[in-house]
């Protein structure tokens, strides 16, 4: 049994949501590719501050740890104050994955599984 080559919308179809599968799909652990590639694009040279951590537990009593903590979250403050597009490129530096990784892969299943079904389906009307 032979089967036609796709055509040109079908094409498009399963480059689109090849593109967006790889992009999606969410590894063990950590980011998936698509918000590392956001994450890099929005402060390719780590130049952006992230916001500091709580204080570690017992360094409260510390006052240069204290001191230096404050600083840098006063330095995040400063750099995020500068602009709106500092303050969205600083949000987008810090996405992550918006669904937890296993709801994430069953959706993108299901994506995968019903453009297979519409390409299917022009395939048909060809």
């Amino acid at each position: 049994m032979a089967f036609a080559q796709p055509n040109r919308a079908q094409w498009t179809i399963i480059c689109g949501i090849t593109l967006l599968l790889v992009l999606a799909w969410p590894p063990g652990e950590g980011r998936s590719l698509g918000v590392k590639l956001v994450n890099w694009i929005v402060d390719p040279g780590g130049a952006l501050p992230a916001f500091p951590g709580p204080l570690p537990y017992g360094l409260e009593d510390n006052g240069d740890a204290v001191a230096e903590h404050d600083a840098r979250e006063q330095e995040f403050y400063r750099a995020r104050d500068r602009s709106e597009t500092t303050r969205r490129r600083m949000d987008m530096k810090e996405w992550v994955d918006p669904v937890p990784p296993q709801t994430e892969r069953q959706l993108l299943v299901a994506i995968a599984v019903l453009t297979a079904l519409v390409v299917w389906r022009l395939a048909g009307r060809t």
